[in-house]
């Protein structure tokens, strides 16, 4: 039987490599590859947190654009804005209610006027991670198309929260 030269080499030393060591990682190597996954986690996380959520603030403004439409629908064919769920189509029995997966409670405040009025305002839920976006704490969609977003400080953050 014929070895590779590797073969014959280690044959004669046993399974050490050259210089008696044995073959593998050192401590060091291994601490210094733990330390960069460690630096690519700790960059990596966070910004796939922010990625999650934009992705539910998208979900919380369709909702509210949704809701606006099936509105302005019962307006016309009714005269007045409502406040109930099963009115515009929604089985929830009462506002506020969460929309979506759930991250979102959507609230609805309904002047009788003239003119007629309502106020769309979308919160996080408590406890489900998207109370955590700061900038975006809250959307809101009026009866004229009027789109606004507030930060946790309750100052005006549209640019930001809407133009996504």
């Amino acid at each position: 039987m014929r070895l590779s030269p590797l073969n014959a080499r280690l044959r004669g030393r046993g399974a050490c490599g050259p210089g008696g060591k044995a073959p593998g990682f050192t401590l060091i190597e291994l601490l210094v590859a733990m330390i960069i996954v460690g630096i690519l986690t700790a960059i990596a996380v966070p910004s796939y947190l922010n990625y999650v959520r934009k992705a539910r603030r998208v979900e919380a403004k369709t909702a509210l654009l949704d809701l606006a439409g099936r509105e302005e629908r019962f307006y016309a064919s009714s005269n007045v804005y409502t406040t109930t769920p099963a009115s515009v189509g929604y089985s929830g029995a009462s506002f506020p209610m969460a929309v979506g997966n759930g991250y979102y409670s959507i609230s609805v405040a309904v002047a009788a006027g003239p003119p007629a009025t309502f106020t769309l305002i979308a919160t996080p839920v408590a406890g489900k991670g998207q109370d955590l976006d700061t900038p975006c704490a809250s959307f809101t969609v009026t009866q004229t198309g009027s789109q606004t977003a507030r930060n946790s400080a309750a100052a005006d953050n549209t640019a930001t929260c809407w133009n996504q």
